[in-house]
């Protein structure tokens, strides 16, 4: 009699997914949401922030230029923030930016602004315009070379103003003698210290050489503009809609992160990728506003 074995099943058992650990997925999920934020926010800084700059210099010439063609270029203080209201030259310096009003950062981030508790260029009084060094095209990079005797051109709703500069100056560095009566002098403020990395300020003085104008009274009396718009302040505001724009991000990465174990990886990627990069680099550009204005 022949003793009957039990056939073994030696057929491989199905493939299934290894097993990750929750916690390696949720440590790569936030470096790679941090990754993403930083992207976004070094891409804002540099290179995107000089294209932005470069658009927004187009757009506002633009309208400054048929603003001053119909006289309807603003001479007051009835201006909002960022709204484009001169136009500067200097040529030795390859300088041809729109002004705006205001030195916030988000305002500094289009080109130089006006300082809102100082008269406007052209007028007689003392006038303030502030842009930033290195960071979104940098159109102030170059300040500090200017030297006395040389001139330079605003445009404004009243004219062509020419200036004469007087002379440069740091922190410590003695005052300019008070203005007399019916003079008028223009301030250009920018940070100093390397590229990124503002460690102080510096100012270059210049005398209105051409015929003052007639100015109205500053929005704000001196010193009383609001924080996030004086030299080397950044732009608290900013940190609601960086919270809500990085919230927006974590979801779309946790939702790239569902869809892919329900739909084929090309797809999932081809849709969710640029969703992912446009929301890091909306994020970015809030967090470079928190930086200081004059970076």
């Amino acid at each position: 009699m022949t003793a009957t074995s039990t056939p073994v099943d030696v057929r491989p058992a199905p493939a299934g997914p290894a097993p990750r650990s929750s916690r390696l997925w949720a440590v790569g999920g936030a470096l790679a949401i941090l990754g993403a934020l930083l992207l976004g926010f070094v891409a804002e800084v540099g290179p995107l922030g000089h294209l932005k700059h470069e658009r927004d210099r187009r757009v506002g010439y633009a309208e400054v230029r048929g603003s001053l063609a119909n006289a309807t270029t603003p001479i007051g203080a009835t201006t909002e923030p960022g709204t484009p209201m001169a136009l500067l030259t200097i040529t030795q310096l390859g300088v041809k930016e729109v002004v705006r009003e205001g030195t916030s950062a988000e305002v500094l981030a289009s080109g130089p602004g006006h300082r809102r508790d100082t008269v406007l260029p052209g007028q007689a009084g003392n006038s303030i315009l502030m842009g930033r060094r290195a960071g979104y095209g940098g159109p102030f990079r170059h300040l500090a070379g200017l030297q006395p005797g040389e001139t330079f051109k605003v445009t404004t709703g009243q004219g062509d103003h020419t200036y004469r500069v007087s002379g440069v100056r740091h922190e410590g560095d003695p005052q300019p003698p008070a203005l007399q009566p019916g003079t008028g002098r223009l301030t250009l403020m920018t940070a100093t210290g390397d590229p990124y990395r503002p460690t102080g300020v510096v100012q270059v003085d210049a005398d209105l050489i051409s015929a003052p104008q007639p100015g109205a009274v500053p929005a704000f009396r001196f010193g009383r503009v609001p924080a996030e718009e004086l030299p080397l302040a950044g732009q608290p505001s900013s940190w609601i809609p960086l919270i809500l724009w990085s919230q927006a991000l974590l979801l779309a990465a946790a939702g790239l992160v569902w869809a892919r174990s329900r739909v084929p990886r090309a797809h999932v990627w081809l849709v969710g990728f640029p969703v992912l990069v446009a929301l890091a680099l909306t994020a970015g550009d809030q967090a470079a506003l928190l930086l200081p204005n004059l970076l």
